[in-house]
């Protein structure tokens, strides 16, 4: 017997409904800069900047969980696809904060901030 063809219609509206939400307050947060979350420094970055790595991350897997059919697949390669990104997404990016301070820190004598 053939399975019934399933419309996704409502789910792709849930997702991008989601989706344009946490942009939507990526954008706002961008836009309005607070100065409580700006200026000051968070293990190595200021916390707007990880409310935007952390939203982005949250996009990231959604996006992944819902267009490529993660959630249909088998626990472990979920979880081998997931934790393996969010560790070289991590790694990468303690990699350019390391970096971006020590660039800072040797040119901020040469250059006008």
């Amino acid at each position: 017997m053939a399975h019934a063809h399933e419309s996704n219609t409502k789910r792709i509206w849930i997702v991008l409904v989601l989706l344009t939400l946490i942009t939507t307050v990526e954008v706002v947060l961008g836009i309005i800069k607070p100065a409580s979350l700006h200026l000051t420094s968070i293990l190595g970055t200021s916390p707007l900047n990880w409310i935007f790595i952390i939203l982005t991350l949250v996009k990231a897997y959604y996006i992944a969980w819902a267009f490529m059919h993660l959630e249909a697949e088998n626990k472990w390669l979920r979880r081998s696809v997931v934790w393996t990104s969010v560790f070289l997404i991590c790694y990468l990016l303690t990699l350019f904060l390391i970096e971006g301070n020590y660039l800072h820190s040797v040119l901020a004598p040469l250059v006008k901030w």
